[in-house]
């Protein structure tokens, strides 16, 4: 069991979705069960990922959680009201997404194997190519390229993301919270994540209470900002070890 600081302070859980909410790419019964659990306790659970504008439409509309974000922090669904909410500025999501394409094929000249990810087509604020066996040494190449030409990257166990210099699921999740959650501080929230693209959410300048399921160990001298607990299990049977031990404080 986690020990926490004060569980009874928690009101809301942002947390990332793959190898974090899922098991082998899975969602699972148990799972299933604890978010039911937590929306039962009035604890809501807004899930921050870096999947696709369509998918999260779809997932927010069928997981019992109350908001998700997606494309690291790029666009918002309330799950009362799916209907997508920009959270970066884009005038022009046509000429965003051609200054994009350029960007990843500037990337391709540097590493001539990588490929946009199917997912891709379906994406509005960043682009997305897959990770495969790309080693540690070509995503530092990658993301130096990126930052030289005024682009963020980011990456995670599937995916690698080009996006805006100022994009990322702490920013985003800051201002969902501060529009839609007005009401909860984030000394009363806790995050939770696996991978390099969750980073921002670990950075205690933003948010003091966050844990890394176990699998975050495969990161952990990539990252700077690293989790301030971390779970016993991996992937979802760690959110669930998380959720329990609040759900248990809760009902004392």
């Amino acid at each position: 069991m986690l020990s926490l600081p004060s569980p009874k302070s928690i009101r809301l859980i942002a947390t990332d979705m793959d190898g974090t909410l899922t098991r082998s790419g899975k969602f699972t019964a148990p799972l299933l069960q604890v978010l039911t659990d937590l929306q039962d306790a009035q604890i809501p659970v807004v899930i921050v990922t870096g999947r696709s504008a369509g998918w999260v439409n779809a997932i927010v509309s069928y997981l019992p959680v109350a908001a998700a974000i997606a494309e690291n922090g790029g666009l918002f669904y309330k799950a009362d009201h799916p209907k997508l909410e920009l959270i970066v500025s884009i005038p022009e999501i046509a000429l965003h997404r051609q200054k994009l394409a350029q960007m990843f094929g500037e990337l391709q000249t540097i590493v001539p194997h990588i490929q946009e990810s199917a997912d891709n087509r379906f994406r509005i604020t960043d682009w997305t190519f897959d990770i495969g066996e790309l080693s540690e040494a070509e995503l530092q190449q990658l993301s130096d390229r990126c930052q030289q030409q005024g682009w963020g990257f980011t990456y995670n166990t599937v995916q690698c993301h080009i996006l805006p210099l100022e994009q990322n699921k702490a920013a985003g999740l800051l201002q969902v919270l501060r529009q839609q959650f007005s009401d909860i501080s984030v000394d009363q929230v806790i995050t939770i994540g696996d991978s390099p693209n969750d980073e921002s959410l670990f950075d205690a300048c933003f948010f003091p209470h966050s844990v890394g399921v176990a699998n975050i160990g495969h990161y952990g001298d990539r990252l700077t900002h690293k989790p301030t607990y971390i779970t016993q299990a991996e992937e979802a049977e760690g959110f669930c070890e998380l959720a329990r031990s609040l759900l248990n404080d809760v009902s004392i």
